[in-house]
């Protein structure tokens, strides 16, 4: 934070001092609430201290208490034909940090999720290599362990938003996205154990499920950093996440994450897959199409406040967060306004920020309980900022789903409710 003040905001030394005017509000309320009476969680032994709690092997398996049963992944039914090819998308909007629990982070299936297990999974290489092999799953834990740290994001994921503000909540409008630590072995480790020719200069990846999902990799990115990871957040892979083995690409668009990876083929020229590549193609305003769009570009979302975490505890000191990212490297910065643009102020980056991974950022203001227009907007370390929605439209018209990485704007009333809105 600094002491650049922002519209309806503060700088650093106005928050502390409306921190310690708001600190002095709730002591009145609790001065009051005293002379009311004395409060029985306080004065009172409760039913939790005054017996014993469950067992430590009551949850062999651990499971968010009954509390927070409400942060679940949530489907959109008319989004997709059938929920065995669909989404369901993470509650971004109830998470703090950046590291997104296996349990809650988004699905893409393309003919839902298989049961495949170690002892039954082969990976082939083939192709121009000198050597094809195919590996079992205990012969992948045998090669050189590497630890990274990336999102995975949806090329849709805030796509239904292209035509106008549409649906009501963080989680739905930016949620297919997760960010995981995954352990594995380097794509290109198991490539130079097969030894591409020098013809070879693109990588075909399928899965095991019955759509395979096919997709072309360039060499370049499959030598870089690509991984064949079997770990997600110190654990084995979910199912639904590609259990036993899935490929890891940091910075490209979701599908190309194949899940349940079976098979890499070195080609000469990009292969399409049983699943055409053109529906993953960004439609432009003279009808032509830009394909290979495989990067995601920078982008950020306020979590809260938003439509499904609103204000409840009325004017005061507030915290603003949210989550930003780039599949070109690091979050240089994050900018935060909360009257629609017209001003803007650096937030602060939270944790440590990671290449192609997602950064953690907060603002700290104190609310006079007006109403607000908030949005935040990122800046990577190549210099790119994050347009607004009519940017991306004035160059690639209306018709598009994929790579809408345009700012959000919400609505926050002066009740704390808080709406999707577009502003001009």
């Amino acid at each position: 934070m600094t002491d650049d003040p922002i519209t309806t905001g503060t700088s650093r030394r106005a928050f502390l001092r409306g921190t310690a005017a708001a600190g002095a509000g709730l002591m009145a309320a609790a001065t009051t609430a005293r002379a009311e009476g004395p409060d029985p969680l306080i004065t009172d032994v409760q039913p939790w201290a005054s017996e014993f709690g469950d067992p430590v092997d009551a949850a062999p398996y651990g499971a968010p208490i009954r509390f927070e049963s409400h942060v679940v992944r949530r489907n959109v039914e008319w989004l997709t034909e059938s929920p065995v090819s669909s989404i369901n998308f993470t509650p971004i909007h109830a998470l703090e940090g950046t590291i997104t629990p296996q349990g809650c982070a988004f699905e893409r299936h393309h003919s839902g999720a298989i049961e495949l297990s170690k002892a039954d999974y082969r990976l082939m290489i083939n192709g121009l290599v000198e050597t094809p092999l195919v590996f079992t799953y205990e012969d992948l834990t045998r090669f050189p362990r590497h630890v990274m740290t990336a999102f995975c994001e949806c090329a849709a994921n805030g796509g239904m938003e292209w035509g106008g503000a549409q649906l009501e909540g963080c989680q739905f409008t930016q949620g297919m996205i997760h960010n995981m630590e995954y352990t594995g072995v380097l794509l290109r480790d198991l490539l130079a154990e097969a030894g591409v020719k020098p013809e070879g200069k693109w990588v075909y990846v399928e899965g095991a499920d019955a759509s395979s999902n096919g997709r072309s990799i360039p060499l370049e990115k499959a030598m870089d950093d690509v991984m064949v990871a079997f770990f997600a957040n110190g654990e084995a892979l979910r199912k639904e996440h590609g259990y036993p083995v899935r490929l890891v690409v940091p910075g490209f668009e979701g599908n190309m994450w194949i899940k349940w990876l079976r098979r890499i083929g070195i080609y000469d020229q990009a292969v399409e897959g049983r699943e055409e590549t053109s529906k993953y193609t960004d439609m432009m305003p003279d009808g032509r199409a830009r394909k290979w769009t495989w990067l995601m570009d920078a982008k950020s979302v306020i979590t809260s406040p938003s439509p499904q975490a609103p204000i409840r505890h009325g004017a005061g000191p507030l915290v603003i967060t949210g989550l930003a990212w780039s599949g070109h490297g690091k979050v240089a910065r994050v900018d935060v306004s909360v009257d629609g643009g017209k001003t803007w102020a650096p937030a602060r980056l939270s944790g440590d920020v990671k290449s192609k991974a997602l950064t953690r950022f907060h603002y700290d203001m104190n609310w006079d309980g007006q109403e607000m227009f908030i949005m935040s907007r990122c800046i990577d370390e190549t210099g790119y900022v994050q347009p607004t929605k009519q940017a991306l439209r004035d160059i690639r018209g209306v018709n598009n789903v994929y790579h809408n990485n345009s700012i959000q704007v919400w609505w926050v009333h002066a009740d704390g409710e808080v709406e999707n809105v577009e502003i001009a």
